[in-house]
C-alpha cells in the first residue's frame, strides 16, 4: 500500500513525478512530503531552485538526513527582460548529471516553469526531440506555458555543458 513506517501517509509533493533513473522533480515539498521522500525516494540531494531562502523545515529534514541541499537561484522568467541565467541551468545540470548525487529531487515553487526548463535542457542532452521536449513541458506546465521558457529550452547551448559530464550522463542512463 501507500503506507510508510508506523503507518506513515506518504504524500509525494505537487506535480512530482520522475524524470530519469534516480532524478525525479516536484513543486515545493512540505513536512507532510517528508515521509515520501525519506523512505519512497531516500534522496541524496535536492536541488532547489528559488531565490528565496529555503524553507527552515525542509533543512532540518535534510540535514537530520544528510540530504545535500544546492539552491540555484532562478527568478521566474515571467517578464520580457527576465532572463534565465545560462550558467545556472548548466551549473544545475552538472549537479544532476552526477550520479553521486542521485537519488535526486529538483524543484522550484509549482514544479512547472523553472524545473520544466531545466528538465528541458537535460532532455536536450539527452538528444529528445524538441517536440517531445515540449510535450513534457506543457504537461507539468499546463494552461501557464511560457513562450520565453520554450524559447531558453530551444537556444540553450549544449555545446557549453563539457564533455566528461555528458559521457558520465551516457554511463549512467
Amino acid at each position: 500500500g501507500d503506507g510508510g513506517v508506523d503507518g506513515e501517509v506518504l504524500i509525494p509533493p505537487l506535480n512530482f513525478a520522475m524524470v530519469a533513473p534516480g532524478i525525479y522533480r516536484s513543486g515545493y515539498p512540505n513536512s507532510r512530503n517528508h515521509a515520501f521522500m525519506r523512505t519512497k525516494l531516500r534522496l541524496r540531494t535536492v536541488v532547489y531552485l528559488c531565490p528565496e531562502d529555503y524553507m527552515e523545515a525542509n533543512v532540518d529534514f535534510c540535514k537530520l538526513n544528510n540530504i545535500k541541499v544546492f539552491q540555484f537561484g532562478i527568478q521566474g522568467n515571467k517578464e520580457p527582460f527576465v532572463d534565465i541565467p545560462e550558467d545556472a541551468i548548466r551549473d544545475a545540470l552538472y549537479v544532476l548529471l552526477d550520479v553521486r548525487n542521485h537519488p535526486l529531487l529538483v524543484h522550484c515553487n509549482k514544479g512547472k516553469h523553472r524545473t520544466g526548463c531545466l528538465v528541458g535542457c537535460l532532455r536536450k542532452l539527452q538528444h529528445w526531440s524538441l517536440t517531445s521536449i515540449f510535450d513534457e513541458y506543457r504537461r507539468f506546465a499546463g494552461n501557464k506555458v511560457r513562450v520565453l521558457d520554450q524559447q531558453f529550452i530551444e537556444l540553450f547551448r549544449t555545446s557549453r555543458v563539457s564533455a566528461e559530464h555528458l559521457r558520465a550522463l551516457a554511463s549512467s542512463g
